[in-house]
């Protein structure tokens, strides 16, 4: 009777003990655009959001042994959080609930629009053949996008005090974007003439330092991925790049982060989340 009483006993306490780690299982969802989807990397596993099944928020998950429900999509903007986008298949924020443990996010360049004025800063010849954007965009003493930039501010907010209510538990870690352009270029290696390259990259500085400023606003963590690309620029030999130029030279979209890209984003995005900020 004494050893059929342990028997069971056992038989019970494992029983039991497989949906307690299952409940324990962390819940992880990844929000934002391209930056976030990974375009073109191998696999692609949604071909409208143009999602790869190795961008940061997989190798991440795999990483922290996490639950992954994936909604980046490309082209997204940040009222894509909150209504359905172009290419989603519903509004992202949809995705997170009571029980999400870690969310990330990396939203803001298509806001802006910077990432399609992007192309039109190519120069195939040395100044003073041709134009530069910089000047095209600030001309009229005025600059639309630094002015959409800044205005985009109280939307993020918005938008993250809507992540923090819809999971009110989880960790949120908001991310900026690359270092995709050294100081001053590297023309003719990628052809934008110095001063557009710096406005470029300024301007998408600018884009990661109102993420880190609403994020620390709301106690939620930032992760900085301009630090983890220096020296890995588009102008870096190719096989140091982590971001891609205006001619991959790996398998990623334009001006997007390539498969080493997003291993080094989610090695960065595994230590934030295992720590104790956010």
């Amino acid at each position: 009777m004494k050893i059929g009483t342990c028997v069971g006993t056992v038989v019970l306490l494992l029983a039991t003990a497989v949906p307690a780690q299952a409940a324990d299982e962390l819940e992880y969802v990844a929000l934002g655009d391209s930056a976030a989807a990974g375009p073109w990397i191998p696999t692609q596993v949604d071909q409208a959001c143009k999602r790869s099944d190795h961008n940061y928020p997989a190798v991440a998950a795999k990483a922290l042994g996490a639950k992954l429900v994936d909604v980046s999509c490309s082209g997204a903007i940040t009222p894509d959080l909150t209504s359905k986008g172009e290419n989603a298949k519903a509004a992202q924020l949809d995705a997170l609930s009571a029980s999400t443990g870690l969310v990330t996010l990396t939203i803001g360049a298509n806001d802006s629009g910077l990432f399609s004025q992007a192309l039109t800063c190519i120069n195939a010849l040395p100044e003073p053949i041709g134009k530069s954007c910089a000047d095209r965009f600030r001309s009229g003493g005025a600059d639309p996008i630094a002015a959409s930039v800044e205005a985009w501010a109280p939307t993020l907010g918005t938008a993250l005090d809507e992540v923090r209510r819809r999971a009110p538990k989880a960790k949120v870690l908001v991310t900026g974007y690359g270092t995709y352009l050294r100081r001053g270029g590297c023309y003719p290696i990628q052809p934008v003439w110095a001063r557009d390259a710096d406005y470029l990259q300024d301007t998408m500085d600018r884009i990661s330092s109102i993420a880190r400023e609403q994020a620390k606003a709301r106690g939620m963590g930032f992760v900085d991925f301009a630090a983890v690309t220096v020296g890995h620029d588009i102008c870096a030999a190719p096989r140091d790049r982590y971001l891609e130029g205006l001619v991959p030279v790996n398998i990623a979209a334009p001006l997007h982060p390539n498969a080493k890209g997003m291993a080094a984003f989610a090695a960065a995005v595994t230590a934030a989340a295992s720590g104790s900020q956010g």
